[in-house]
Parts: structure tokens; C-alpha cells; sequence
């Protein structure tokens, strides 16, 4: 990022991470014409204030008069009355002089109407341009909003915890622990960046995980979703247990046993939706469509070899979080149950984002190649 400022509001837009869902995150900074910083905000909780009007709150707590200073904000500046009233309003009557934005909102309610609106108003505006890396920061910053907005779909990130020859778990499903603490502390931070966490049956009923937020601070707790076909989770289940709101997605016909499953775990608060698909399964890709319309941006999936198989099969993963131990384990469970192939050709093709050390172990952040181009 070239304008310090910029980058400064960028830093401010990541710490609405775990906090902002299913708003976008995103930072503002107001600067006088000499530069010096006069207010900063991110964006707080859904329904109350977003980063802009955080930034003129705090710079008139700090005694000063905004009027002709320059914004700088990562994302395009609402324009519609939501849960809270349009920021365009917000800083057109402080009198903003000048705003710089990193990137368009993809919201087809502003969708470029912001900037219209405040153009309008004899504000300066510049956008930079999409391959400007704050616009790409921000982007990636808000890459489930962005899914959502356009694709209709959450972005899907699979967590995957494994020995260095791929292997997830022993034959007699043994797993805990083969990554180290730092790893484990590192996934809980993209457990935060989630709207929801998803797990299939399988998982909770060999682990039995809360698959909450613990390991690193969080305002909001992600939704926690469960893939049961037939409906044979416990109701003594600790991903059950509060905080947070659980989903429960089968392919069980509401009728006889499962009716009666599906009205226990009503009176658990458990949200049960039917998404029957073929063979008796869930239908996965109907499922990511109505996480959607609940307003979940990122996906997280910690699940077993099989489930995670289907998602790869259906094409359904967006990105691959792996941490990898060094360790070879041999026989045992692998990262994701597909195949055979009988062709190199078949193969899932990804592109490395990164490849960093966390602690003793590695993590890999890898997608199918032009998965973010939309």
C-alpha cells in the first residue's frame, strides 16, 4: 500500500474482524490537509455504527472541525438506510472535502451509488484502481462479503490439521494433537473471521467439539453448523451447548423419529433445516445457498475425510487452510476422501497463496487457480 494513511485505515478495518458480521469490515481515517490524523473508527457491530461515522465521532471527541479534511475508508461508503442510516449522509454534512476509497462496495444496494451520491454533493472522490494493493487488501479482507454480494454464497475456507505425509488422523481416528498450540491458536483466529463454523456428524460424534471461539478474543461467536443427514445427533452434544446459534442441515424427512428429533432440538434453539439432496444426503451447494441468505460471508469447515471429500467433489471449496506437522504417520486418515483417479488430469488443481511457518508446524493457504476472480 502506497498512502500511509490508507494503510492505517486498512489496520483499523481488520480489527472489525469477529466483530462487524455480517457487515463488512472496514476503516476510516479523516485527515486534516496537512495530513495530521484527526479522527479514526472501524466498524462495530451489526447495527451500530459503521467506521465513517466511528472516525467523525472520535475526531470530534478530539475538539476537531472536519470540515474541508480528506476521509480515507477501505470500502465505499454506504448510501442506503440499513440498520443504520447512510454514512454518505454522515460525511457530507461534516463537510468532508475529499474522500479516498480502496474499493467499490459490491452491495447492489450501493454497488457505486455511494459515490454517486457523494460526488453529488461537491465531494472529491477518488477510487483506486481494482489491482492497487489496498484495493486488494480490502478485497481479500472482505472476501465473504464479496462472495455473498455476487456469487450469492458464502466463501468456503477448509481447515485441515494434518501430518506432513497428508494424514488427519490414525485408522483408529486418533487426532488430538497432531499440530502444535501455536497452530491451534492460529485456527481459532479464522474460526473468528467465520460467520459460521461447519462440521459434519461424523465429527461430532467421534470428537464431540464446541467448535466455538476460545483460543483468541471475539465480540460475536459464530454460527456452529452441523451436516446430518439422518438426523442422529445427540441432544447432549457439546456443539449444542450455548454461546452462540447452531444449524442443523439433513436430508430426514420431517415426519415420525425425525419430527421428534427435529422438536428436541427446537427446544434446544437449534435451528433444523431440511436440505435433502441425492442419495439421501445433504445437499451441499442448496446448503451454502441458504447459509447465504442468513448472512454467512466466510464458511469455515472443520470436518472429517468424508465430508470433506464431497465438498472437494462438488467443486464447493473455495480455499484450503492447511497446517501441516512435522510428522509422518503413515496409514491413516486422509485430508479429503475422493477418487480414485485414473488420470493425473483429474486431479484438483490449486495455487498457493502463502506458505508460512506457525510454531513448529506449517500453514498453506492454497485455492483453485482464479477461485477469487468474480
Amino acid at each position: 500500500m502506497s498512502d500511509p494513511l490508507l494503510l492505517s485505515a486498512h489496520g483499523l478495518a481488520t480489527c472489525a474482524i469477529g466483530n462487524s458480521e455480517p457487515n463488512p469490515r472496514v476503516g476510516c481515517v479523516i485527515a486534516a490537509p496537512d495530513g495530521r490524523t484527526m479522527g479514526e473508527g472501524s466498524t462495530q457491530r451489526a447495527g451500530a455504527p459503521h467506521a465513517e461515522v466511528m472516525a467523525l465521532q472520535s475526531a470530534e471527541d478530539a475538539g476537531h472541525d472536519v470540515r474541508g479534511a480528506t476521509a480515507y475508508v477501505t470500502l465505499e461508503p454506504c448510501s442506503h438506510h440499513g440498520r443504520t442510516p447512510p454514512c454518505c449522509d454522515a460525511l457530507i454534512e461534516a463537510g468532508i472535502a475529499k474522500l479516498v476509497i480502496a474499493v467499490q462496495d459490491p452491495n447492489p444496494r450501493v454497488a457505486g451509488r455511494g459515490i454517486e451520491r457523494l460526488r453529488a454533493a461537491g465531494i472529491e472522490v477518488t477510487v483506486l484502481a481494482p489491482d492497487d494493493p489496498a484495493a486488494i487488501a480490502s478485497r481479500e479482507l472482505n472476501i465473504g462479503f464479496f462472495s455473498r454480494m455476487i456469487r450469492k454464497r458464502p466463501w468456503l475456507r477448509m481447515k485441515i490439521a494434518a501430518s506432513l505425509d497428508g494424514r488427519t488422523a490414525l485408522d483408529n481416528g486418533a487426532s488430538q494433537w497432531i499440530t502444535g498450540e501455536a497452530a491451534r491458536l492460529d485456527g481459532h483466529a479464522f474460526r473468528k473471521r467465520a460467520g459460521a463454523v461447519l462440521t459434519g456428524i461424523g465429527t461430532v460424534q467421534g470428537d464431540d467439539p464446541r467448535l466455538d471461539v476460545r483460543l483468541v478474543a471475539t465480540g460475536v461467536q459464530p454460527k456452529r453448523v452441523v451436516v446430518d443427514s439422518r438426523l442422529e445427533i445427540s441432544l447432549a452434544a457439546r456443539i449444542l451447548q450455548p454461546p452462540g446459534e447452531v444449524l442443523v442441515y439433513t436430508a430426514a424427512t420431517p415426519a415420525g423419529a425425525a419430527a421428534d428429533k427435529a422438536q428436541q432440538l427446537a427446544a434446544l434453539g437449534v435451528t433444523v433445516v431440511p436440505c435433502p439432496g441425492v442419495g439421501g444426503k445433504v445437499d451441499l451447494a442448496a446448503m451454502l445457498d441458504d447459509l447465504a441468505r442468513r448472512e454467512v460471508n466466510e464458511l469455515h469447515v472443520e470436518a472429517g475425510h468424508k465430508l470433506n471429500g464431497s465438498f472437494v467433489k462438488a467443486g464447493l471449496v473455495d480455499e484450503f487452510l492447511l497446517y501441516l506437522a512435522p510428522t509422518l504417520l503413515g496409514l491413516g486418515r486422509e485430508m479429503a476422501h475422493f477418487g480414485p483417479l485414473t488420470d493425473l488430469a483429474g486431479g484438483v488443481s490449486l495455487a498457493y497463496q502463502s506458505v508460512e511457518r506457525v510454531g513448529d508446524d506449517l500453514r498453506v493457504i492454497a485455492r483453485p487457480p482464479g477461485r477469487a476472480d468474480f
